[in-house]
Order: structure tokens, then sequence, then C-alpha cells
């Protein structure tokens, strides 16, 4: 079976590199090019994107694609944090899969959020607000005759 260009490059990169899962490399493909579509429709014209606005991208790619398991499959795929994210990009970039400028750096994807907050708590129990206290129900009135 021939596998399409990309995924031939990315077994060839993690046949080199075993850090992250192919998996790991197309989900990151898939949330640049929805990313910098999103980019493009707001801002109406094309332009290359920040390694913050890609991982933002990339958390709410996730939480659409895997609701409340995102943080399981991307730690299962060797994504633990928003670093990871910059790893991924930077073996891309250097396998000239992906383009780049002077500015951009690796550690631009360093400490963007917390994992356990972005994938964990959009999913947990919110605490129930206390509703206003309730009067009693009126009583029917009693008439002696």
């Amino acid at each position: 079976m021939d596998l399409p260009p990309l995924e031939q490059a990315v077994a060839r990169l993690c046949a080199a590199d075993s850090r992250y899962a192919p998996d790991a490399y197309l989900f990151l493909n898939e949330g640049l090019l929805l990313t910098l579509q999103e980019v493009q429709t707001r801002e109406k014209q094309v332009r290359q994107i920040s390694g913050a606005e890609l991982a933002d991208g990339l958390r709410r790619h996730a939480l659409a694609s895997f609701g409340p398991l995102a943080k399981t499959v991307l730690e299962r795929w060797g994504i633990r944090t928003t670093r990871d994210f910059g790893e991924i990009v930077f073996v891309l970039l250097a396998a000239g899969l992906l383009g780049k400028t002077d500015d951009d750096k690796i550690e631009d994807f360093d400490n963007l959020y917390d994992f356990d907050d972005a994938f964990r708590a959009p999913f947990r129990p919110r605490p129930a607000r206390p509703s206003a206290p309730r009067r009693p129900a009126p009583q029917p009135s009693r008439r002696d005759s």
C-alpha cells in the first residue's frame, strides 16, 4: 500500500526520532491548517502564525476532536507540554516540510498553557451555584363557617 507523501515523510521522521507517534505529526499538521484558515478568515489575509497561536489552535483542535480524552490521546502520542508541539514543528522544519522565519524559535512554544488546565478543566464538574432561598408556598387559608 502506498502512503501519501506526508505520511511517508512522517514515517521516516518517526523512524529517526521516536519521541512522538506518527499521529502526533498528522494531528499537528491538521491543527496548523485549521489555525491558518481561522486566521485568514478573521484577518482576510494570509500570514505566518506564531507559536502561541498554533499552540492555542492545537488546544482547540484537540478539544474538538477528542473532548474529555484530549489530554490522554496527546500523552499517548508523546505530547505532554506545549514545548512538545514546538519540538514537532522544528522536526518538520528541519525536514523541509514547513517554512519558518528568522524570528521563529523553539522557545516560542515554552509554557504557553498547562495541559491539565487546558484539557481537563473544561470537563470538570462545576460547583453548583447557590440558589436564592426559596419561600414557602402559600398555604390555602381555612375558613371556619
